[in-house]
């Protein structure tokens, strides 16, 4: 049996659609995206490094801009507001350094070798192990030097096999998507609508927003109060037998 808990999330989750319009005259409580992106902050996320910015766009010729940049839809263009979850990779110093100074005061800030094998080796993980893994050269070579170690270690142990470049983009994105998926249930338990999209030329939306290069825009997810128009058709999913499965 359901908790009734389970049973409100059950209904959030299948309430969720993708707005493709959305209504201009009804009222739209701008703290309800603030409320939700703060709830996307507590998402899952490799390692806790939590490689993630979250941009709100609520300046309505930005939206106006920003809409043509993403093919004219009318998801974009008839938004109260834009939402951008974007991975900002270099950062991950910051970010592992963070990790690093909250661990350290957890343990009182002792020197290492006062701390227990178990604390060291938790301190190690942001100092040692994260710059290993994040590091990046132009070339990628840093990277298949990772996967030779790795490959040369599973014939001992099981690794983690996803140590290259594009690996890691794979791995921050996948962070990013599971906080832009906490956001729009967020937001439809607030009582608003949003549609995810990645139909965007994102090469303009960063320079319109003056984004670093080396930013990668996960995705654009628009919000606001819905309208029966804005569902385009019933919902469709494939039936569970094909995808849901015991081992």
């Amino acid at each position: 049996m359901m908790t009734e808990a389970a049973t409100v999330f059950d209904n959030i989750v299948k309430q969720r659609r993708s707005m493709r319009v959305y209504d201009a005259n009804k009222p739209f409580d701008g703290e309800a995206v603030h409320r939700s992106l703060q709830r996307a902050m507590y998402a899952p996320n490799s390692s806790n490094m939590q490689m993630w910015e979250f941009y709100r766009v609520t300046d309505p010729e930005k939206i106006k801009q920003l809409a043509k940049y993403a093919m004219n839809q009318s998801a974009a263009r008839t938004a109260r507001e834009l939402v951008l979850f974007v991975v900002p990779k270099a950062k991950w110093k910051q970010r592992a350094k963070a990790n690093f100074e909250f661990h350290h005061a957890r343990y009182g800030n002792k020197p290492l070798h006062e701390l227990s094998k178990r604390e060291q080796r938790k301190l190690k993980y942001f100092t040692r192990l994260m710059p290993m893994y994040y590091f990046q050269d132009w070339l990628g070579i840093w990277g298949l030097i990772r996967k030779l170690i790795v490959t040369i270690s599973s014939l001992w142990r099981p690794v983690v096999w996803q140590v290259t470049k594009n690996d890691l983009r794979v791995v921050c994105h996948k962070s990013a998507a599971l906080a832009a998926q906490t956001f729009m249930l967020s937001m439809k338990a607030e009582g608003y609508d949003t549609c995810p999209m990645e139909g965007f030329d994102s090469m303009r939306v960063k320079r319109y927003l003056n984004f670093p290069s080396s930013y990668e825009i996960n995705m654009m997810i628009s919000c606001g109060p819905g309208t029966a128009e804005g569902i385009y058709h019933d919902q469709f999913r494939v039936d569970e037998k094909e995808i849901i499965f015991t081992v």
